[in-house]
């Protein structure tokens, strides 16, 4: 029945361009899985959309973007739709995306995470985030099996693989055997048109983790942590982003077990116009995941001038330099001696400011998007 479904919502779709098409374009950028409450992977897409158009690519994405010629995609095929709308866009783009490849005239796709037509007369550049689900693999996981059947066939494939750290190209030759020859690791970025220091609002004084609730964010060593601060009742633990009903529950059950259900807010997922408000005023982002591709909420909250801390392990290091305290995620001890130390040392806190503010300024979008660029127009 799911099958029958899906093959109507594609017959539905009208494949008439948003506007009109130069045939001669040669570079699609499939942008299938951007939707309307973007996190990590749908905004590096955005913003590095912004800064080929050098390539004049045409952008297969749901909604149309100013300024680019736009090719309609499907709605119900983003991460919104659950595991339902990645196995309809693992169909779409095995059978849909190489008739608009052809129909297009296209010599080249790039698509921001390791999903491509495979085994057909399409090029393409992929980009690679992490190997989270194999570090961490679930035997019945479906993202797990497609990490460890699907992406070394897409990887292996490719023109040239894009990662987003050195930390990130380790693993994709050490998992799969891949050529480091054939991997370019571009560091990613922040907006800076919207992450800067803003002017204190709130009244609470509080530490800060942003990002998803799975278990290798580390959230219950964080809770732990929290709840064996010396002075806690000084303080919060503000936990954002989107509840996620797996995980979630078991961290409210477990704040509540340490009495401090009251000293810890779940804030949901945050609109990205109030995001550096609320990085901005915490005493500290705390970041204790225990692996990460990148680490973008640890790169804006440097860019808010927030004090870090984080881990000491893969890209970590890499994004933060010496402008964050980095810590064994491992160690809930040393995780509570690091809030410790933020909170009761002003010139700490101001030292780790001055440091984060200047190491941001080493990143930026329009790096990011020239180095891509620079990649990208070697294959097409």
């Amino acid at each position: 029945m799911f099958f029958t479904i899906y093959t109507i919502k594609i017959a539905d779709i009208s494949l008439e361009p948003y506007q009109i098409l130069n045939q001669s374009k040669s570079l699609l950028f499939n942008l299938s899985m951007v939707f309307d409450k973007p996190t990590g992977i749908a905004n590096y897409a955005i913003n590095i959309a912004n800064y080929l158009s050098p390539l004049a690519p045409t952008l297969l994405i749901a909604n149309s973007k100013n300024n680019f010629s736009c090719y309609p995609v499907p709605h119900n095929m983003t991460p919104a739709e659950g595991s339902k709308g990645h196995l309809r866009r693992l169909f779409w783009t095995q059978w849909e995306l190489p008739k608009i490849y052809h129909q297009l005239n296209a010599n080249l796709i790039y698509s921001p995470i390791p999903e491509a037509p495979l085994y057909s007369k399409c090029s393409y550049v992929v980009m690679c985030h992490d190997l989270i689900p194999l570090r961490f693999p679930k035997l019945t996981s479906p993202l797990t099996n497609y990490f460890r059947w699907v992406v070394p066939l897409v990887l292996k494939q490719a023109e040239h693989i894009i990662c987003n750290s050195e930390a990130t190209a380790r693993d994709i030759t050490d998992f799969y055997g891949i050529s480091p020859q054939k991997i370019t690791p571009i560091l990613l970025a922040y907006d800076a048109q919207n992450f800067y220091p803003q002017p204190t609002v709130s009244p609470d004084s509080y530490f800060l983790y942003l990002g998803r609730h799975d278990p290798y964010k580390n959230l219950q060593r964080l809770i732990s942590a929290f709840a064996t601060l010396a002075d806690k009742k000084d303080y919060y633990l503000y936990i954002a982003g989107a509840t996620d009903s797996r995980f979630t529950p078991l961290l409210k059950q477990q704040a509540q077990e340490l009495n401090i259900e009251h000293r810890v807010k779940f804030l949901d997922y945050v609109s990205y116009e109030k995001l550096p408000i609320i990085i901005s005023n915490a005493i500290a982002l705390v970041f204790p995941t225990l692996w990460e591709g990148f680490g973008l909420p640890v790169l804006e909250a440097m860019a808010c001038g927030t004090p870090v801390i984080t881990s000491n392990l893969a890209s970590l290091p890499e994004v933060t330099g010496d402008a964050a305290i980095l810590i064994d995620p491992y160690d809930t001890k040393a995780i509570t001696s690091a809030m410790e130390s933020v909170a009761m040392d002003s010139q700490m806190r101001s030292q780790l400011s001055s440091c984060s503010l200047e190491r941001a300024k080493l990143f930026s979008w329009s790096k990011s998007g020239k180095a891509t660029v620079e990649v990208l127009a070697r294959y097409i």
